[in-house]
């Protein structure tokens, strides 16, 4: 058994600006919490896709999963959201998931949270580049 990072109040705060919910356009994904918790596994253990356990569901199905939600700018919006819990231990940084505290103090004294959530809407790559900073 997997121990599950996301608790219910992490997931309320990003649940509703996950693709792939009843209602959208398109395929509906399977379990998005699922999902998430294979995405921030790989992002805390450093494994290769290939290593990620059965409990997460197919490796190749996650990992491609993961790199369409890159392309639609998914992540930089997740991330902000959970930049508003303070135990919050993940971040992005140039388009890969950072195992680390976001409270940190962004360039000019604001936060990272504010940064990235401001940045979501300017786009991806923008995001990438303000996270990182």
């Amino acid at each position: 058994m997997i121990d599950a990072y996301l608790t219910d109040a992490r997931w309320a705060l990003v649940d509703s600006l996950l693709p792939g919910k009843l209602g959208d356009p398109g395929c509906h994904g399977r379990d998005n919490r699922l999902f998430l918790e294979a995405v921030l596994w790989i992002s805390r253990t450093g494994a290769p896709w290939r290593d990620l356990p059965p409990e997460f569901g197919k490796w190749y199905t996650a990992y491609t999963r993961y790199r369409r939600w890159v392309k639609k700018g998914v992540w930089p919006r997740v991330f902000a959201a959970l930049a508003q819990d303070p135990s919050c231990e993940y971040g992005l940084v140039d388009d890969s998931i950072s195992w680390r505290s976001l409270r940190l103090v962004a360039p000019g004294g604001g936060d990272v949270a504010a940064e990235l959530a401001a940045a979501s809407t300017r786009g991806h790559e923008e995001a990438c580049s303000s996270a990182a900073a």
